[in-house]
């Protein structure tokens, strides 16, 4: 009878993505500008640069969601109005200004990722669950420990990292449990699971190659064509 229902069950659409994606992560976490600012050898430049580059990826996810917020693949994500648009053009303007530089560029890397999501959001848009499991899960896990990071090596304080508190939302812990039991949900009604498996290997896939572009613009190297 537990084989039956074993069987039966709905496979973890979290779980297969965190496989999937796992060595990615570690690739991303040890490359280009994220690696730089992970070991603490990052800049305020380099921050508000990547900033600038992630800031249309959740303009699409967040218009994609709310495009399809009576979708009953993705209302449980759309009901969790997380605005993480909002927060990024907030400590952009706080970086600029701490900074004394003028806007960072948007770099070919930040319009390709946008894009990808972009294409993600079409049809039922049920690929979208994958940006929002690398996106917002990735900010509420370990963005919680790049945000003491940049405290620490970069001297950033409230106003400039707004984007990691979720605080107006709900209780840090709360939220993720609840964010997460919403992917699942959404994972489960997706039609195919397995184009939302390959969609979260694409998404890291921008991500690794948004940080590399970041790191050669800051030192002036060309875009790789």
């Amino acid at each position: 009878m537990a084989a039956v229902i074993a069987e039966s069950a709905a496979p973890s659409v979290v779980t297969a993505l965190y496989v999937r994606t796992k060595a990615l992560h570690l690739e991303a976490e040890r490359t280009g500008f994220i690696a730089d600012m992970l070991r603490g050898a990052g800049s305020r430049r380099g921050y508000a640069l990547l900033l600038r580059n992630l800031h249309p990826a959740y303009r699409e996810i967040e218009d994609g969601l709310e495009r399809h917020r009576d979708n009953p693949i993705l209302a449980p994500l759309a009901h969790y109005r997380l605005a993480r648009t909002a927060t990024i053009e907030a400590d952009l303007a706080a970086l600029v200004e701490l900074n004394g530089d003028d806007q960072p560029p948007l770099l070919p890397e930040g319009e390709a990722y946008a894009r990808t999501i972009a294409q993600a959001a079409e049809g039922d848009g049920s690929r979208l669950i994958a940006h929002a499991y690398t996106r917002y899960l990735g900010d509420l896990n370990g963005g919680q420990i790049v945000k003491r990071l940049l405290e620490k090596s970069l001297g950033l304080g409230t106003r400039e990292l707004t984007h990691y508190d979720f605080s107006a939302v709900a209780e840090p812990a709360t939220l993720k449990a609840g964010y997460r039991h919403a992917l699942e949900l959404a994972g489960a009604a997706a039609p195919d699971p397995e184009a939302i498996i390959a969609e979260g290997a694409l998404a890291f896939e921008c991500n690794i190659a948004l940080s590399i572009a970041v790191q050669r613009s800051l030192a002036g190297e060309p875009a790789k064509t």
